[in-house]
């Protein structure tokens, strides 16, 4: 059949038409896609998308979160980065992200002290803290902590040689201080002598190696602090004033617990840092403030604690957050001249060299649950010693336990069983020569059909 001239225009208007109003709407879709967007995961346990639990967390956020990553432009740290972020930007659009070369701009990773390529800055409602380890979790966890914090004051006592949260000797606190500062704690000294009563709005009394006797008076004042309900975290060095730990044995009885005397040794401890009374943690257990902690810690010289079953009373809940490997032994003897295990003398491992109690204090505005923490040293959180290894990271989880802040959602690894696709020999030849050859032969015959039809027109 033989079309007319002005057939042949109408077709050819019509192919015009259909060309114009093909790329107008393609240009709609693109527009429109800028400021829409929409995407669907149809993986069978939705990994590409966030949980609930991190759905809920945003939720609670009502405030902008600022974002810096630390990260080079060698690798694909990045789009890894944005791509995560991104699953979070689609819950709250007030998430911004900004990227830092640390080769290029080494004042802004020192300023931020930031450890690792590809380590995150978290800002939210002027509380700041880094993440190594990115993955769902870990970001949510971040968030979690950030949401919760506000106005947590850390009181340290003052008076009697304790370690201090200002001085900046290598004894004190100032480091872990500043650490703190940076995730929305205040810390500040309080003589009992001067101020006889603890503030109300006390988070964690903080009583740091204490190196000559509280007076009976401030003795009292931490009494009647506990029993209203007050979380206390003391640090009690191994080497430190006998007369001071004295002086505090009626805190010590309301828990039952004892510092035994002499300082734990580790053989590995020689091997590894060199020094026999340097305690190295490298496994834990499922405590809050060390669950999933997986950082070696050192602690210079600790101490062992010796807990009874039955306290006076009956309402706390002890719990051991640390201890030793079975390898270790409490050395009553000079350190100077050589250590050795001396049965009968010394106690053998593993000890208890960190213990919680917790129990439910009725005060809702002060949290659910009040919250003890006692360890036998101080010298992993001083100055020298807070940058070994995962000293600062355990530091702040004490911190986070004690205010309440340690909301911990776990998140399950999402793993669809459509991951892998096992084929026979057979069935891999059989769809290669499907898509391979009988596909692309089926539209090469097609086409010459088709224009062979066409051509006799």
């Amino acid at each position: 059949m033989k079309l007319s001239a002005q057939s042949r225009k109408q077709l050819r208007l019509a192919n015009v038409s259909f060309v114009l109003l093909f790329l107008l709407a393609i240009g709609l879709l693109q527009w429109l896609s800028r400021d829409y967007h929409l995407e669907f995961d149809w993986t069978q346990s939705s990994r590409h998308s966030l949980s609930e639990a991190s759905i809920k967390t945003l939720d609670t956020l009502d405030k902008p979160v600022h974002i810096t990553a630390f990260a080079s432009k060698r690798e694909g740290r990045r789009k890894a980065i944005n791509a995560l972020i991104d699953r979070y930007r689609k819950h709250k659009n007030d998430i911004t992200l900004e990227f830092v070369d640390p080769d290029e701009n080494p004042e802004k990773v020192r300023e931020a002290n930031i450890q690792y390529d590809g380590e995150l800055l978290l800002e939210y409602n002027n509380s700041r803290e880094t993440l190594t380890k990115l993955n769902e979790e870990n970001l949510t966890n971040t968030l979690t902590r950030l949401g919760h914090a506000g106005d947590r004051w850390l009181v340290f006592l003052d008076g009697h040689g304790e370690r201090s949260p200002d001085k900046q000797r290598n004894f004190d606190l100032s480091l872990w201080a500043d650490q703190l500062q940076k995730r929305g704690f205040k810390a500040r000294s309080l003589n009992l002598a001067e101020n006889t009563a603890i503030p109300e709005n006390t988070t964690a009394l903080v009583i740091a190696s204490p190196q000559t006797a509280l007076l009976k008076g401030e003795v009292e004042a931490i009494r009647r602090y506990i029993e209203q309900g007050g979380n206390l975290l003391w640090l009690n060095d191994p080497a430190g004033s006998e007369k001071a730990t004295a002086s505090l044995r009626p805190i010590a009885e309301i828990f039952g617990i004892e510092f035994m005397r002499g300082m734990v040794i580790d053989a590995e401890g020689q091997l590894i840092a060199g020094n026999a009374a340097n305690v190295i943690m490298a496994s834990y257990n499922s405590h809050p403030i060390v669950k999933n902690f997986s950082t070696m810690t050192v602690f210079p010289t600790v101490g062992a604690i010796q807990h009874q079953d039955e306290t006076e009373n009956s309402g706390w809940k002890p719990a051991i957050v640390l201890d030793t490997r079975e390898n270790t032994w409490v050395e009553t003897g000079r350190l100077d001249a050589g250590v050795q295990f001396d049965k009968g003398r010394d106690t053998q491992g593993p000890v208890t060299v960190a213990i919680s109690f917790s129990r439910d204090n009725g005060k809702q505005d002060k949290g659910a649950e009040q919250r003890i923490l006692v360890i036998a040293d101080g010298d992993f959180l001083s100055n020298s010693y807070l940058g070994n290894v995962g000293n600062l990271d355990l530091g702040l989880s004490m911190a986070n336990w004690l205010s309440q802040d340690d909301a911990y959602v776990s998140i399950p690894v999402r793993a669809g069983s459509d991951q892998g696709l096992n084929l026979s020999h057979t069935a891999q030849i059989t769809i290669a020569l499907i898509f391979m050859v009988f596909i692309p032969l089926a539209l090469i015959v097609t086409g010459v059909l088709v224009w062979w039809r066409r051509r006799k027109y």
